[in-house]
């Protein structure tokens, strides 16, 4: 019984692959890439043997990129890489050569190979001729082993997401502002509210939001540059009593005075702060960074303009000549908002 479980060891023994020293990391995008490493003494015999050249003894470092380096076009031939079953022909360069003088420590050389992906493929499958042992394929995360020669099995392979181009990024943060205020942004959406209900008159209002608008942009651009900085357990409160002001002053005068846009003004610079908040977390692309800030901005700005637009089509422009529509609309209103104003300042502070 012994004797029958040595041989099968031994027959195992000699079908098993040795393996080799090659190992090679696949990349796939809009092009391929691959890293081979392996031994350089080794490959460049390969090569010559290939050529029908002599086979060259140890060499160091320099003799060996200026063997290998005219022998490369042949050795890119041997590097066979399909997709779909469409071979995409490499171009090969080396990356590293190491020859370390301490012979304890192994040879290596990488090898970078790399070629066009047809736009539509969806697997690829990778051989390399030069290898005559087992050796390790790593691809998206995955590693496989190959014997020698042989093909790897179609690998599917997931192309990553193309950057957003400079419309695109405009678009989204466009939209992103946009949303900040409409549908999200309450506290927001309060204050125009209280800017739009002193007056009836549309240039006023204009003048209020324009100077909102300024304010925040310039807080917005300077917080986010890091110029300006404000923790959030002060800001947001003092948003709150910002609304809670205008509201308030909204019962306790019937007319607009000359100082309202310079405070609207200075309301404004604080919730810019609070808007650059929001895009610290949206963490806005470095290579896009003004462009973002900027349609972020001008988002805000359309969903101000659509609350004022809103709030002007339903009510004031049907009821504003009314003798009641102050008492009865206007003040109950700026009550509610100044309310809920304060009732978020206390909340924040706590």
């Amino acid at each position: 019984m012994k004797r029958f479980a040595l041989l099968l060891l031994i027959a195992a023994a000699a079908q098993a692959h040795e393996i080799g020293t090659t190992q090679v990391r696949l990349a796939v995008t809009e092009t391929w890439n691959a890293s081979i490493t392996t031994a350089p003494q080794s490959l460049l015999n390969k090569l010559e043997v290939a050529a029908g050249l002599p086979r060259s003894a140890a060499l160091d470092a320099a003799a060996l990129r200026a063997r290998l380096t005219p022998l490369l076009p042949r050795l890119a031939s041997e590097i066979d890489v399909r997709f779909d079953g469409l071979r995409s022909p490499a171009t090969v360069e080396i990356a590293q050569l190491e020859v370390p003088a301490d012979v304890s420590r192994p040879a290596f050389v990488v090898l970078r190979a790399v070629g066009p992906v047809p736009p539509r493929a969806g697997a690829v499958t990778w051989a390399y001729g030069l290898a005559y042992s087992t050796y390790s394929l790593a691809l998206g995360g995955r590693t496989i082993w190959i014997e020698g020669s042989e093909a790897s099995a179609p690998l599917p392979f997931a192309r990553p997401a193309p950057p957003p181009s400079r419309m695109q990024i405009v678009a989204q943060y466009l939209a992103l502002g946009f949303e900040h205020i409409l549908p999200k942004g309450l506290d927001h959406i309060l204050f125009i509210l209280g800017i739009f209900l002193l007056t009836t008159r549309v240039k006023p209002i204009l003048t209020q939001v324009t100077a909102f608008t300024i304010a925040h942009s310039i807080t917005l651009g300077l917080t986010m540059y890091g110029l300006v900085s404000l923790p959030s357990r002060l800001v947001e409160p003092l948003i709150a009593i910002s609304i809670a002001y205008v509201a308030v002053e909204n019962v306790v005068t019937t007319e607009l005075k000359p100082w309202r846009p310079a405070v609207v003004f200075a309301f404004g610079l604080l919730h810019g702060m609070g808007f650059a908040g929001v895009l610290r977390e949206l963490k806005l692309p470095r290579g896009e960074f003004v462009p973002a800030l900027v349609s972020f901005n001008l988002g805000i700005e359309l969903a101000q303009l659509a609350v004022v637009a809103a709030a002007f089509l339903l009510v004031a422009a049907w009821f504003r000549h009314r003798e009641w529509y102050r008492p009865r609309f206007v003040v109950p209103a700026s009550m509610m908002i100044a309310a809920t104003g304060l009732f978020w300042t206390v909340q924040r502070v706590l």
